[in-house]
């Protein structure tokens, strides 16, 4: 009776902890929920551990506590040590050990007695889940961790690109299919040979796949990866019999992929593509494009009379923001310029930063309003009407080459389309190339003028001569 009790209480404690983990994505659609969806996601968690914690099947109490506090200690002081700006090369390191885990749980498995004692047809589904939870497992390893790489700047940004590549993993996926054949005829622990072989071609599927992408298209990564780990996760509980992990796993997986989608479109890229790992592969329609025009520069005082003259500007921040942690004086900046009776707004697209929501997680950390923190597709059809826009750091999400120039790397995908405006201040540490790797136009525009140095140094000048 006691058993059936505490079955029934960890059921329910499941559904729960779901409920909170639907409510949890649900906050996250949105700057002013998202706090409350990060709650209700840490209290789901907590209720899930200890829900799975305390089932009837569970031994060795005292271990699995041990580790779980073990590794929440290293945790909080890794996160407490990485900065905003690398936030995206947490969550991509975090996604290889989610895939790793589930190479684990994978082998654990097929190795564990009870898998030998299934029936025919049982124990056959069962090999096919343990087979694909590792499959997917070990390309989200793999790949996170070459993602990981590239955004630190640990391996190269450009995509690593030769003739034949989608022949030769096409040819490795087969050699998975038939390994996987082989694998679940195998009686026993026979197998175990055909899950180590795929296991490494599967990590090498994963190397492939994101070295073939190019820098610029890294936040669609990120995504995509993120989804992976969702999938892999519910593979686990599939092999584990635990269906909160199943539901948690879809929940991850499929709302990463939406997001991946979302990020497609929102580039111009090809869903399909970013799972084929093919679209770093450019092809030029024509020659690129040379640029027109002169380079000229403002100092900070000329920039903060462009200011106080203008009645309306929009900010777009980029990476080089976040780099600079300028999102504190800039805030300041608006707040002057908004009690001298100006229109301020932010423009953020949808992959400024190297994480989606990246400028906006910044912005909102240094308390900058959400109703002035506006889309790219909401500032757009403003910007013909601004008298100053104020690019910080950003480089490859307001390049016009992304309109009208087919051999760019980035041709087709919406930009912010900041030479629009009046005037255009360019706020960047040199003439360097952002993540792309392209040249920018809209340095060379007659209306638009640079501003050289630091972000943060360069706004509080500009606040010093906007107060005097």
């Amino acid at each position: 009776m006691d058993s059936i009790n505490l079955n029934g209480i960890q059921i329910a404690a499941y559904v729960f902890a779901s409920i909170l983990f639907i409510l949890s994505l649900g906050g996250l659609s949105s700057q002013e929920s998202a706090k409350r969806g990060v709650f209700y996601g840490i209290i789901g968690m907590a209720l899930a551990i200890l829900a799975t914690v305390a089932g009837k099947e569970v031994h060795g109490h005292i271990y699995i506590l041990a580790a779980i506090a073990i590794a929440s200690v290293i945790g909080i002081l890794l996160a407490r040590k990485v900065e905003m700006t690398s936030m995206p090369q947490l969550v991509a390191i975090l996604h290889s050990f989610v895939g790793l885990a589930a190479v684990l749980v994978g082998f654990g498995s097929y190795l564990d007695p009870k898998t030998a004692k299934l029936e025919s047809t049982e124990h056959t589904i069962h090999l096919v889940e343990v087979f694909i939870g590792v499959f997917i497992g070990a390309i989200t390893f793999t790949g996170s961790i070459v993602a990981w790489g590239k955004l630190e700047g640990k391996i190269m940004s450009k995509p690593l690109l030769y003739p034949g590549r989608h022949i030769v993993n096409i040819v490795l996926l087969v050699a998975c299919i038939v390994l996987g054949v082989f694998f679940t005829m195998a009686g026993g622990t026979d197998g175990m040979m055909f899950l180590y072989a795929m296991t490494g071609i599967a990590c090498f599927i994963g190397i492939m796949l994101v070295m073939a992408i190019g820098g610029a298209d890294m936040p669609v990564v990120v995504s995509m990866l993120n989804s992976y780990s969702g999938w892999a996760a519910s593979a686990a509980g599939f092999m584990l019999g635990n269906d909160l992990l199943i539901v948690t796993g879809a929940l991850v997986g499929s709302s990463g992929a939406i997001l991946s989608i979302i990020m497609c479109e929102a580039m111009n890229r090809s869903f399909f593509s970013v799972i084929l790992g093919g679209f770093g592969d450019v092809s030029s329609a024509g020659p690129a494009v040379a640029m027109e025009g002169e380079v000229t520069a403002l100092n900070h005082e000329e920039v903060a009379d462009l200011l106080k003259e203008a009645k309306s500007v929009v900010i777009v921040p980029g990476y080089g923001m976040a780099v600079a942690k300028a999102q504190y004086p800039i805030f300041d900046m608006v707040q002057t310029l908004r009690k001298a009776g100006k229109k301020v707004r932010f423009a953020i697209h949808p992959v400024a930063g190297r994480l989606p929501g990246h400028m906006n997680v910044l912005l909102a950390e240094a308390n900058v309003p959400y109703d002035i923190v506006l889309e790219m597709d909401e500032i757009n059809e403003d910007l013909p009407e601004t008298d100053v826009v104020m690019v910080i750091g950003a480089n490859d999400v307001v390049n016009p080459g992304a309109q009208d120039d087919p051999s760019s790397p980035i041709f087709g995908m919406p930009v912010i389309e900041a030479w629009k405006a009046e005037k255009v201040i360019v706020m960047k540490r040199s003439m360097s190339v952002g993540y792309a790797g392209v040249e920018n136009p809209l340095f060379y525009k007659p209306n638009t003028e640079m501003l050289y140095g630091d972000a943060k140094v360069s706004v509080e000048k500009i606040m010093s001569f906007l107060k005097a």
